[in-house]
């Protein structure tokens, strides 16, 4: 009985002496966030997420907003008396931001994380204003003092920010065009300027080479691409860069090119698979296409000869040189890797 006596007074002084413990921390916690709470605000840091290469604003710009008020400035500002959901609100009101996050540290600094709006595209309208395109669709004025390098669309129809249907539709288009733009290398370098006809459809101007490319509506961007890339690579290079003054893959599966002599190509074959096209260069165009398959062979009658006045039959009339010039075949490898 004795020994149970004794367990148990030893569990009950091993549970006061935790109980003991744990208020000494919960008194020197809150003793230490009443003492942090008094402290005063010695300084503001900055980090800025986002492209480097196309910033609109930078750490001084975030400081002015959070200490354009004197008064409201936190720096020397006890801590308790920091509102820090009015300074995020205060921060994420400026156009070129799209979000902030505010903190304090343990060496009492006011930390103000940015994530900056990156523009892909700048969109001129017909009346001349423009305004940047940002990754979610969402537009950014345009800077006095900064101009991003992105590829520029002019000609759009409207300055409204309420768009009609069919402006919204190009409005999108736009948008999945300068995404598919930015992300590659070669495209962002090679598309300077596209410009919205007034049918609502794109005509790219290249920085290289001395041609406008007709890319018609904005829609199978990839394939459209794709197609130009194997034109500039097969059809381009035994050409010359600057034999064409516009260049047309608005249509499915085909290149139309017009010559600078103002000459337009016909039709041209229709364009399957890169793996096995073939590239067929004549006088007015060069294009990707598949070989022909070759007509089946029918011997044809013998045709009369028409005497002539004399009684005698008639003398052929010799061929004009080069009636049938031959057609050159260039067969592409591994096209499928390239692209």
């Amino acid at each position: 009985m004795a020994s149970k006596t004794r367990t148990a007074f030893k569990r009950i002084g091993i549970l006061l002496l935790w109980s003991g413990v744990l208020a000494g921390f919960m008194v020197l916690l809150v003793a230490a966030m009443r003492d942090k709470d008094n402290t005063k605000c010695s300084g503001i840091r900055v980090t800025l997420k986002g492209d480097d290469r196309n910033a609109f604003i930078d750490e001084k710009d975030i400081r002015a907003l959070i200490t354009k008020d004197k008064q409201q400035s936190p720096v020397g500002m006890a801590i308790s008396d920091i509102n820090i959901a009015n300074l995020e609100r205060t921060v994420e009101r400026d156009p070129w931001v799209r979000s902030a996050q505010i903190f304090i540290d343990n060496r009492q600094i006011l930390n103000i994380v940015v994530a900056q709006r990156d523009p892909l595209a700048r969109i001129f309208t017909f009346s001349g204003n423009s305004f940047y395109l940002d990754e979610q669709g969402e537009r950014i004025p345009v800077s006095d003092r900064f101009s991003a390098r992105v590829p520029v669309f002019t000609g759009f129809p409207t300055d409204a920010v309420q768009l009609k249907k069919e402006d919204s539709l190009l409005y999108v288009q736009i948008g999945n065009m300068a995404r598919y733009i930015a992300a590659d290398t070669f495209w962002n370098a090679q598309v300077e300027q596209v410009m919205i006809t007034g049918d609502r459809k794109f005509e790219l101007t290249p920085k290289f080479g001395d041609h406008v490319v007709v890319f018609g509506e904005g829609t199978d961007i990839p394939a459209k691409f794709s197609k130009l890339l194997l034109f500039y690579r097969e059809g381009l290079p035994k050409a010359g860069w600057n034999t064409y003054s516009r260049i047309n893959i608005a249509y499915k599966d085909e290149v139309i090119g017009t010559r600078r002599d103002g000459k337009s190509a016909p039709p041209p074959p229709m364009y399957k698979d890169s793996t096995t096209a073939d590239i067929v260069v004549d006088d007015d165009l060069r294009t990707a296409s598949p070989s022909p398959k070759p007509a089946t062979a029918r011997p044809d009658k013998p045709k009369a000869a028409k005497p002539s006045a004399s009684g005698k039959p008639a003398a052929k009339k010799p061929e004009k040189a080069g009636g049938n010039k031959p057609k050159a075949v260039y067969k592409p490898n591994n096209h499928r890797n390239r692209n």
